[in-house]
């Protein structure tokens, strides 16, 4: 299954909880649509979070986002694994 990286900029009032918290929602609903969230990264100041997949497609990365909790991506990127 292709990896994805979506990049969320400029989210307002970004914090570690409220991250940590809109992940627990992407996992919540993840299987609906055969999505694996694997990790996530986040820039407190400028509002930055990006996230790591596993997804069918950038679309079912887009719909856990959407029904967990809104925030959707500004971008998402197909990614390879690197050494």
């Amino acid at each position: 299954m292709p990896l994805y990286m979506d990049i969320h900029k400029g989210v307002e009032g970004l914090t570690p909880e409220a991250v940590a918290e809109a992940h627990q929602k992407d996992l919540e609903v993840q299987g609906e649509f055969g999505v694996k969230f694997l990790k996530y990264w986040f820039n407190e100041e400028d509002g930055t979070v990006i996230c790591l997949s596993k997804a069918p497609s950038k679309e079912a990365a887009d719909a856990v986002h959407r029904k967990g909790h809104g925030l959707v991506a500004d971008e998402i990127i197909e990614v390879k694994e690197g050494h």
